[in-house]
């Protein structure tokens, strides 16, 4: 599977508890923040919920 690299780039104060639980189940907790993960559905779908606070590089 491919990889994709995710990059927090917004503070997640004023999000959604759902959104903060998301960033944390991908592995972000800072701004500038940045993790690789396999490009699965899971994944793809969590990004998606908080596309607004990260950008996606594959």
């Amino acid at each position: 599977m491919a990889k994709i690299k995710i990059t927090q780039i917004k503070s997640k104060i004023g999000s959604t508890e759902r959104q903060k639980k998301t960033l944390e189940a991908l592995g972000l907790n800072k701004i500038n923040a940045v993790v690789e993960h396999e490009a699965t559905p899971q994944i793809k779908g969590m990004v998606a919920k908080v596309q607004h606070l990260v950008s996606v590089e594959e």
